[in-house]
């Protein structure tokens, strides 16, 4: 009874926490709520029409909603990054922070499932898909794992930042022997997520620019690219609006596992480069279709070329370090790793994977208006939900946040 009296204590000074702020506080959720309201407004007239809002089609059924969430993935799987030399080999500067990448995977993987649900013409049946409820084909779809690792990735990171937040909100220090079985639980499923996700689009045969073994790497691979550099933007903000100590060291480290990172994405892009082209076969008009565009549409490959561009020079930021020691250069850096990992694992996976179709067929697909407030809205939801923790986070972490006993 104790206990839950603490965690009541918990829940309400969360609640007045997130309640009370500065005026560019409440001008920040005032614009996500703004924001969230019009992707609201986007998904019921979805809703009321179908998915003829969209732009998909036959030959292209998975989008921009997709294409969203293979890269949000991503991000949820980058507090591994942070979590294994925080927690496994106890580097202290990366302790202080891994609490925030553990927020931004909860958050990134509620807005994995939300762009899965607004991606569902019928989401009202998904329910057929969970176990014991519905009738899944398990274990042989790999929607099914999907859902499943999905779903377990997520309440593993909201409990261990549940406890550890109120362990510290009520003076208790943690019991290691309790919740680090359960952090290191968190790193297979990190790689478990990005890796089944991969094995969504490995498994269909008829899509032949998928149907490689080196996909999930990839996968992983620009995972530990984007997550971390939005985590690293992410920081420096909270060091300038929330008054939390995150030293220099930190950002620093982060941006050279990156730079490690990045290495093993571009290679493993010159692989697949090699592969496609050195041999060619007649599934290579996909990887035409990506690099040099067919049939008089060239539009992906304008943007798949802007993506190598900037992964090279975010590459080449992070690996020199008197370029990574320069905070501008680092953030600059980090927004060419993002942009370029976003381009190559959103539409740049997908396009080339569905075009030409199964029959030959060429589809022009630009995302509509629609998709793109609804996929706006989502973003919306994730970034107010992340910002709301942080917020409780941070108070609790430099002590203005505690529960008074006596």
């Amino acid at each position: 009874m104790k206990t839950l009296n603490y965690f009541w204590h918990f829940v309400i000074g969360s609640v007045a926490v997130v309640s009370r702020g500065t005026r560019a506080y409440y001008a920040w959720i005032a614009l996500l709520v703004v924001v969230i309201l019009i992707g609201v407004n986007a998904y019921v007239n979805q809703a009321s029409m179908g998915l003829i809002t969209a732009n998909m089609r036959d030959p292209l059924s998975w989008g921009f909603y997709i294409g969203n969430f293979a890269f949000l993935v991503g991000v949820a799987a980058a507090a591994v990054v942070l979590v294994v030399p925080a927690y496994v080999y106890n580097w202290g500067p990366l302790r202080d922070v891994v609490l925030i990448a553990e927020l931004l995977s909860v958050a990134a993987i509620v807005m994995c499932i939300l762009f899965v649900t607004v991606d569902v013409g019928r989401p009202e049946f998904l329910w057929h898909l969970a176990p014991g409820v519905g009738t899944p084909n398990f274990p042989y779809s790999m929607l099914v794992w999907d859902i499943l690792v999905l779903n377990a990735y997520f309440l593993i990171n909201y409990f261990i930042v549940t406890y550890l937040l109120f362990m510290a909100f009520t003076g208790q220090k943690y019991n290691p022997s309790f919740i680090m079985p359960v952090i290191f639980l968190s790193i297979p499923l990190a790689v478990g997520i990005h890796s089944v996700t991969a094995m969504l689009f490995m498994g269909l045969k008829a899509r032949a620019f998928w149907h490689t073994a080196i996909l999930a790497p990839r996968f992983l691979s620009s995972a530990f690219c984007s997550g971390p550099a939005l985590l690293l933007l992410i920081f420096q903000v909270l060091r300038r609006v929330g008054k939390i100590e995150i030293s220099n060291q930190a950002l620093f480290k982060i941006g050279e596992l990156i730079a490690y990172a990045m290495a093993i994405n571009i290679f493993f892009l010159g692989v697949e480069v090699f592969t496609e082209f050195y041999g060619e076969t007649a599934h290579s008009v996909h990887a035409r279709f990506q690099w040099f565009g067919i049939h008089g549409s060239s539009d992906i490959a304008i943007w798949t070329w802007l993506a190598l561009a900037c992964n090279s020079l975010a590459f080449i930021c992070f690996m020199v370090p008197s370029l990574r020691y320069r905070l501008p250069v680092l953030s600059t850096a980090c927004l060419l790793a993002i942009s370029g990992v976003y381009i190559e694992k959103g539409m740049g996976l997908l396009l080339p994977g569905m075009t030409p179709g199964v029959l030959g067929e060429v589809y022009h697909y630009k995302p509509s208006l629609n998709e793109v407030m609804v996929s706006v809205g989502v973003w919306g939801i994730g970034a107010l939900l992340f910002t709301l923790m942080v917020k409780v986070a941070m108070e609790i972490t430099v002590g203005r946040m505690r529960y008074e006993r006596s």
